[in-house]
């Protein structure tokens, strides 16, 4: 997948950007983010805001080693990795839905 598709996925999915990055946020707290990905120029890594407020980064792979999957998830990023994301994503994707339905963003 190239920079593009992965930013035209997440974004389709209920990411949305938060300085500058596809990022998935917080339940009760929609705008602060909690997962990323920072799309480089040659890479894209998957980053994990940390209690303390520290990003990690739990996954990184070239462009090229990144594959859409049937399920809907990119594959290679270690989004199976992360606890909850699942839940994580469907909430933001929810809020993303419900947003557009009453013309709020």
């Amino acid at each position: 997948m190239t920079k593009d598709e992965l930013t035209a996925w997440a974004l389709a999915n209920g990411w949305q950007m938060v300085a500058g990055m596809p990022s998935l946020t917080k339940p009760r707290a929609p705008k602060e983010a909690i997962v990323r990905m920072a799309l480089k120029a040659t890479v894209v890594n998957v980053e994990v805001k940390k209690p303390a407020g520290k990003w990690e980064k739990i996954a990184g792979q070239p462009y090229a080693a990144v594959l859409p999957d049937d399920e809907g998830l990119p594959l290679g990023l270690g989004f199976e990795t992360i606890p909850g994301f699942r839940m994580l994503l469907q909430d933001n994707k929810d809020r993303q839905m419900i947003a557009r339905m009453t013309g709020k963003t």
